[in-house]
């Protein structure tokens, strides 16, 4: 049965270092967040970023959440992006299969990351 849940995170990091100069700017970030709600815990990424001059960018990311899953103590890994333009934004996010450990063993789902929160859709088996 797959059950959603929505959390609050803040991000307590964010170390930039550019990848290549010229435009589009790219980048890679560490990221660190700690989150709030049924996901309570930290996580640490890795993303690599891209900022057009005309406002346009994306990103992807890979994601080690330590913590509770609705109160089941583990990690995992969510790897997710998005683009944004003009038209909108469009995300994408899976927690990687084969990633959880101690309660969250079998963990299985999708994931959007956006201002500061997550929804997570999500099956442990």
């Amino acid at each position: 049965m797959t059950t959603q849940v929505k959390a609050a995170f803040t991000i307590t990091r964010w170390d930039e270092s550019a990848a290549e100069a010229g435009e589009p700017k790219l980048a890679r970030v560490d990221v660190g967040k700690t989150f709030t709600g049924p996901l309570e815990g930290t996580s640490t990424a890795q993303l690599l970023t891209c900022a057009a001059a005309d406002g346009s960018a994306g990103y992807v990311a890979s994601e080690q959440f330590s913590g509770t899953l609705d109160g089941r103590a583990g990690t995992f890994v969510i790897q997710h992006g998005a683009t944004m333009s003009p038209d909108g934004p469009s995300f994408f996010g899976h927690v990687v299969p084969g990633s959880g450990t101690g309660a969250l063993v079998g963990l299985k789902g999708t994931a959007r990351v956006e201002h500061e929160l997550i929804t997570l859709e999500y099956d442990l088996g």
